[in-house]
This record gives structure tokens, C-alpha cells and sequence, in this order.
């Protein structure tokens, strides 16, 4: 029996090598030949001698066979998050866009899972990144609204802050940022760099951001001059020189687990994108010239969007090509979302290409349009292929999935939780009973989601005593159909809710929801500081 299960052994970690069980069986027989011919006392002593190492060549082999199999199972996964910058719900062609091509994303979405009741940290870029990477939402978070500083950069986030980086970085994955940062400036304690982050490279600043053709971007704490560029014109485009970054951090990282978090600032305007790009959306449409201003001018703006888009699309196949060359897919977790809704600004039609569906509002709005954004998720071998899921979540939600993907332990302080077991079709998705956000922009507005309620309140610094809208989004996602009137129940809930999520700001003030600081509130605080 034991020759038996040492074949069997042999069979498993030679992979069927079929000449070395040839010479065990040979052996064997030989070693039969032996015993047999020997006096019964001798015969007996080296049959148990024979047996003993045996049973521990087999205990052996069963060691290493148990120790293979922990180290596959334990292999950390790679996880990459890529953020699109202004990107509408229903601008790739998975989520119903029909002008902009869009196929690497696509067979993203075919090979993975795609959400359709996902949502935004804000509805503007700093903020949204700030509960992307710290797992509060915006009655919580540190950053509440863009707020500039005056040479370069944005308020940062404090030094303290726990955040996705640290966490996988604090695990032992390798961390690079590519792209556009937004959540302190060079050197400070907002850094990319002391928030986690092996690498950086791009545009630290959001508003420099709004060029295409920068005169440097930083990769890490150094200055990278870009000669031949003003800003709106150029001869060095820099989504190109991002995306190589990022295929050289993956080969550089590949035997060991990474996490690289690729904020493009595509399709931010301004309109600005190479003519080899452009020249495939060339007079497919009737156009306007738009004339510029803050943002650069373009003859085609149509076709201009749409390029910058689909030349996106191709960055990303080129990232998904490189995993697929070097093995990386059954290992690899590859997350696509976006910051906000589609802008309002610089020379985009969002009418046209129809960018929010039929979701109300724009970039800046609280309005579904402003926050319901695309999410796909592949993970090969982990994720079904071509699932969709209508289960209710947003950016506060994926440092706790990350979590749970990396296996590290749960971090109380935050608002998030985990949509892993959506992702991975398993049983026991706990659901949120409610989701909020705040923003002190665009007139000030509060807004929470409950099941299929969504409550919102506008225009609050000028009318602090605005009162609530509620809509239905199960029959009403366009939220047309104000029904405050007929469930005043729901509007009192939702009233509760407001005055609960929201902790006064030093830094973002906001009038109409501090003076209504609960004792609810007060108490929640408490329990998560316990």
C-alpha cells in the first residue's frame, strides 16, 4: 500500500515523468528479489528498514506537495485600479455608447464583471479620489471640494491618512501611481510619495492637468522638463509617456505583487489629442468649432472627445496585451472606473454623444449623471466572465474589497464596505442600508441613496432650509418625478440620515448641514474612534 501511494506521490509532483517511475518500479521488483533470497531474520530487519524509508521518503513528498500548494493558494494577487478623469456612464460601447469605439474596455467587461449601480466619491476630482483612496465618503473624508494652493497642487491629505497605498504597500506589494494626483502638492504630506506610493510619475496638480502638452511633469520627487511643449501645443503627448510608465512598472514588478493605481487625466478637456487619433473621427460629424478660452480651442471638438477616448482605450488593450504576454492574468485584478460624470465644460457634447444615458445632470451635480459611474472588473479564473451586477456600491467601498483580495485584516475607521463576494460570486454581500454625499460646490448639496430612494437637497448656501427631493430610481432614474410629498416618512429617514453622516470641516466649511450636527452623529463618531 505504501509503494502504492509513493507511486501515486510520484505521479503528482513528477507530472507524469514517465522514465522515473519506470526506475521505481524496477526497484521495487528488484528489491522484491532481494528479500527473498536472504535468511528470514535479515530478510525481515531490512524489509522494515526498507519500509521506514519509505515512509519517510513518502512523508516527504507529501510535505512538499502541501507546502506547493499553501504557496499557490496564498500567492498575493496584483491589483490594478485605473481611473478615468470625467468619463460618463454611457461613454464606452459595454454601456450603451454607440459613437465612440471603445473595444479593449469592451472585452474587459466580457471577460470580467460589469456594475451597473456603481457611484462616484463626488461629483468634481479631488474629493472623489480622496474617498477612492481612504474609504470615507464625503461627510467623513478629509477633502471635501477642489481647493487649490497657490504655485502648484491641492490641499493635501494629512500625513496620518490610511490609505489604500499604505495598506497594500504596509503587505508587501509593490505601489506605483501614474497619472494625475490631485491630493497634495510636490513635498508635502499629501505627496504620492508619503502616502504609500513607490513611484509616481505625472501631474501632481489637477489644473496643470488641464493641458496636454505640460512643460514637465514630476516622476517622483524630480522635475521631468518636456522640451517643444507650451501646454496647448507640443511634441510630447502625455497620456503616451504614462502609459509607458506603467508597462514598465509591470515588467519591472512582475515576479512579485503589485499595485499600480493608473489615474489617467483622460478625457478631462482640454481637447487636445494626436492627429493619428483624430484623423479616424475625422468629418464623421457635423461640428462646431469651439473657440477655446481657459481650456484650449479645437476645429473639431466632436472628434476630438471621442479620439481621446478611444485612444485611451487603446493605452489600456496595451496594458491588458502585456499581462496576457507575461502570464499575469490568473493573478492579476484589473478594476476600470471613473471619477465623475461627464464635464460640462471645454467644447464637450454631452448631449450629443448621449454621456450620462438617461441619468439627469453633469460633472458637478450630485444628479445620478454627476455620480453613477461605469466599473468593470476582471480577474481571470475568479470573476465570472461576462457577469453583470446591479449591486449598489461606491468608491468608499474598494479599499475594503482590496482589503479582503489582499487579505489583510479590516480597518474599522471607515465607511466602506466590501463588494468582494460580488466580485467573486460568493454567498454573504452584506448591502448598505443608505449611501451619502455632501458637496460644498456648485451652490452646496447633500444627497443619499436608500434602496431605490434618492434623496437630494440643492442650492443650500444661498437657501440653507432647502428642502428634499425624492425620487424613485427604480421607475424613475432621469429623477423627474419629485414624490417628497406623497412619502413623507421616506423624506424624514432621509432627513435623519443628512444630519447623521455629516462631521463639520475646518477646512470645508459648510453652513447648512453644521449647524445640524446630531447627537446621533456625535455617537457614531465615538463608536468608530472605540
Amino acid at each position: 500500500m505504501l509503494m502504492v501511494w509513493r507511486l501515486r506521490l510520484k505521479e503528482i509532483y513528477f507530472k507524469n515523468d514517465s522514465s522515473q517511475l519506470n526506475q521505481d518500479q524496477t526497484a521495487m521488483k528488484k528489491n522484491d528479489r532481494i528479500y527473498m533470497n536472504h535468511n528470514p531474520i535479515k530478510n525481515a530487519f531490512r524489509i522494515n528498514m526498507a519500509r521506514n524509508i519509505i515512509l519517510l521518503q513518502t512523508v516527504f513528498m507529501i510535505m512538499v506537495i502541501l507546502t506547493g500548494i499553501a504557496y499557490s493558494e496564498h500567492i498575493k494577487p496584483n491589483i490594478i485600479l485605473i481611473l478615468a478623469d470625467d468619463l460618463g456612464y454611457s461613454e464606452l460601447g459595454c454601456y450603451g455608447q454607440n459613437k465612440i469605439k471603445t473595444p479593449n474596455l469592451d472585452l474587459l467587461a466580457s471577460e470580467g464583471m460589469k456594475l451597473t449601480d456603481h457611484y462616484s466619491g463626488s461629483p468634481v476630482c479631488a474629493p472623489s479620489r480622496c474617498v477612492l483612496m481612504t474609504g470615507k465618503h464625503t461627510g467623513h473624508s478629509f477633502v471635501r471640494d477642489n481647493k487649490e494652493l497657490p504655485r502648484e497642487g491641492q490641499i493635501p491629505i494629512p500625513s496620518n491618512s490610511f490609505t489604500i497605498s499604505k495598506m497594500l504597500k504596509a503587505k508587501g506589494y509593490a505601489t506605483g501611481c501614474v497619472g494625475k494626483w490631485g491630493l497634495g502638492s510636490p513635498g508635502s504630506e499629501g505627496d504620492p510619495l508619503n502616502q504609500g506610493f513607490d513611484l509616481f510619475f505625472g501631474y501632481n496638480c489637477q489644473r496643470q492637468a488641464h493641458y496636454y502638452y505640460p512643460k514637465y511633469l514630476w516622476k517622483n520627487n524630480q522635475k521631468i522638463e518636456l522640451s517643444g511643449n507650451n501646454e496647448r501645443t507640443g511634441t510630447t503627448y502625455s497620456p503616451d509617456l504614462m502609459k509607458k510608465e506603467v508597462l514598465n512598472f509591470v515588467r519591472e514588478n512582475k515576479d512579485r505583487p503589485f499595485f499600480l493605481y493608473w489615474p489617467t487625466p483622460v478625457p478631462h478637456v482640454s481637447l487636445q489629442v494626436p492627429e493619428d487619433s483624430l484623423e479616424g473621427y475625422r468629418n464623421r460629424w457635423n461640428e462646431k468649432p469651439y473657440k477655446g478660452g481657459h481650456y484650449s480651442d479645437h476645429k473639431t471638438p466632436k472628434a476630438a472627445y471621442a479620439a481621446m477616448i478611444t485612444r485611451m482605450d487603446r493605452d489600456i488593450g496595451e496594458l491588458l496585451s502585456l499581462l496576457k504576454e507575461l502570464s499575469l492574468e490568473e493573478n492579476t485584478l484589473v478594476i476600470f472606473t471613473s471619477d465623475n460624470g461627464t464635464t460640462f465644460a471645454g467644447g464637450v457634447d454631452a448631449k450629443f454623444f448621449n454621456s450620462v444615458g438617461k441619468l439627469r445632470g453633469l460633472k458637478g451635480k450630485l444628479d445620478e449623471g454627476g455620480i453613477r459611474v461605469p466599473f468593470i472588473a476582471r480577474w481571470t479564473g475568479h470573476i465570472a466572465r461576462g457577469t453583470t451586477s446591479s449591486h449598489v456600491s461606491a468608491f468608499w467601498d474598494i479599499l475594503p474589497t482590496l482589503a479582503d483580495i489582499a487579505e489583510v485584516q479590516s480597518f474599522q475607521d471607515i465607511d466602506g464596505i466590501s463588494f468582494a463576494p460580488t466580485l467573486l460570486g460568493k454567498s454573504g454581500q452584506k448591502k448598505h442600508e443608505f449611501l451619502y454625499w455632501e458637496f460644498p460646490g456648485k451652490g452646496g448639496q447633500v444627497s443619499v441613496r436608500m434602496d431605490n430612494w434618492k434623496g437630494i437637497r440643492r442650492n443650500l448656501i444661498k437657501n440653507p432650509a432647502a428642502k428634499i427631493e425624492l425620487y424613485n430610481l427604480n421607475n424613475d432614474i432621469a429623477e423627474k418625478n419629485n414624490l417628497a410629498e406623497q412619502h413623507p416618512e421616506i423624506v424624514q429617514r432621509i432627513k435623519m440620515i443628512m444630519e447623521c453622516e455629516h462631521a463639520p470641516s475646518k477646512e470645508f466649511p459648510f453652513v447648512a448641514l453644521d449647524s445640524h450636527e446630531t447627537e446621533a452623529h456625535i455617537d457614531k463618531k465615538d463608536d468608530r474612534q472605540s
